[in-house]
């Protein structure tokens, strides 16, 4: 999601590029690209000339700071905007208050409300370590109940065994009072959706609010990102007719073009809370909006990818992976782990845009499933391997070879490729042991990978060779062979 904005943002950039300061002259150009980015990107045209705007008053009235790009000073203030106009900050549920929290999950149908039920459920128990129970109250459909109890089995989770033949709103007064007597901390509740907005489906949903009034409950909004400003208007209806306490949006995984996002905050005055970026159960990550406005402006976000990392990356495994790098010694078992800790962090792509002034060069590569087939290759390659193998791959001569092949579905010739190009890893990776050992270097490139050391060391935009255009999917040809690798 935002490719295509990002580009759009990028290219307005460019007239603002080399001036000595920010006038109205200058700027004109870049605002109007920006308003037609906005408006391509299905963003609400009032939230549009809002942006425009304000952004226009701000670099105007701004004082070019000494020793700052003018461009730079412009994007800042973009940013800024986007920021403020998504929400500014991050507002989770409140889970300060004595439990249990009723949280009502309502929404459309085939908007994701039960696997975002789900979700929430194992956000608020490994991260926020609180006791929930999954509440199934569709009573229309009856696969809903039997899904959610699938995945809150699949999580390990509680769920309440439901009766649905009683309303939604007894449901949902007997859940609550049966996780007050089990002292649960919060109470998620699916409601039914409708294809359309309707008055039985508002009327239901005052109900269930209305059992659960003294406890007073979050009611989340689940939106489907790719429908656009359909969702705006849909967060609208619901929000007048039952008071939303906030929006999660679903699918923001998908190459929709972002117009939601950008826009539900600022028309229904409701923030949005979360963001579903995939299909797994753990792929919900909190909405902080300075944090995507930088992802859309290729400002990257270092914040999100630390803390992916300490979820994702095992301290001991690392330490020792450091300490054997010191030794000068790296291990096909070494790269399989460190390939595991990349696959924990998400896809190659969503990673690289997390880094500053990676999402034009993104851009320039295009497709990026030849380089993680790769790597699921070579993963497969490295599992038919022994445990003295992995340890030393040395040892591995032309009987081994033949064994490794078959076992692992490769040809010969793909398995001695691997090898010849593991040991230029393994050459590159105990240089760097040396480095540490002097305090943390500056990172190099992978061999064939976007490195870190081609990134950008100045500003984030408009790098030395940065401008040159690409084929797509043709990426700079490295010792992994192929486009990437």
């Amino acid at each position: 999601m935002f490719d295509n904005l990002s580009e759009k943002f990028s290219n307005a950039f460019k007239h603002v590029q080399g001036k000595s300061k920010i006038s109205e002259s200058n700027i004109e150009d870049a605002l109007k690209e920006v308003r037609t980015a906005l408006l391509e990107a299905d963003v609400n045209f009032k939230v549009v000339k809002s942006f425009v705007n304000s952004v226009k008053e701000k670099a105007l009235g701004e004082k070019v700071i000494s020793g700052v790009n003018p461009e730079e000073q412009f994007v800042k203030i973009v940013h800024d905007e986007l920021a403020h106009v998504m929400g500014v900050e991050n507002e989770e549920v409140d889970l300060e208050r004595p439990g249990p929290i009723p949280v009502l999950v309502v929404g459309l149908n085939g908007q994701g409300k039960t696997t975002f039920s789900g979700k929430l459920s194992l956000h608020l128990k490994n991260k926020k370590e609180k006791k929930v129970l999954l509440v199934p109250c569709d009573t229309y459909r009856p696969a809903a109940k039997d899904q959610l109890i699938t995945l809150a089995k699949s999580m390990e989770m509680d769920w309440f065994d439901s009766d649905l033949g009683k309303g939604p709103h007894e449901i949902a007064k007997e859940s609550y009072e049966y996780a007050k007597k089990e002292k649960y901390d919060v109470v998620i509740v699916d409601t039914a959706g409708r294809l359309h907005v309707d008055n039985e489906l508002m009327g239901e949903l005052v109900k269930v609010k209305k059992a659960l009034e003294k406890e007073k409950p979050e009611v989340l909004m689940v939106a489907d990102a790719m429908t656009g400003q359909e969702a705006v208007n849909v967060a609208k209806s619901f929000h007048e007719a039952i008071g939303v306490t906030g929006i999660v949006l679903s699918k923001m995984d998908s190459d929709a073009r972002g117009g939601a996002a950008l826009s539900i905050r600022h028309v229904t005055g409701v923030p949005i809370k979360y963001i579903s970026t995939g299909e797994k159960m753990k792929d919900l990550e909190l909405f902080h909006p300075d944090r995507l406005a930088g992802r859309i402006l290729d400002m990257g976000d270092v914040v999100s990818l630390v803390e992916k990392a300490e979820e994702a990356i095992d301290e001991k495994e690392a330490e020792n992976m450091m300490k054997n790098l010191e030794k000068g010694k790296f291990t096909v078992d070494d790269f399989m782990k460190q390939m595991n800790m990349i696959g924990k962090l998400g896809s190659m792509g969503s990673i690289l845009k997390m880094i500053p002034g990676m999402g034009g060069a993104l851009r320039e590569m295009g497709d990026l499933s030849p380089a993680e087939d790769e790597m699921d290759k070579m993963k497969v390659i490295i599992g038919s391997m022994t445990k003295q193998e992995r340890q030393d791959y040395k040892v591995i001569k032309e009987s081994r070879i033949k064994r490794i092949a078959n076992g692992s579905g490769n040809t010969e010739q793909s398995v001695k490729e691997f090898l010849s190009k593991f040991k230029q890893m393994e050459q590159m990776m105990k240089s760097m042991g040396s480095m540490f050992k002097g305090g943390m270097p500056s990172m190099p490139g992978m061999p064939g990978m976007p490195g870190m050391g081609d990134m950008p060391q100045k500003g984030f935009r408009n790098q030395p060779g940065t401008g040159k255009k690409k084929k797509k999917g043709k990426g700079k040809r490295g010792p992994w062979g192929g486009g990437y690798f």
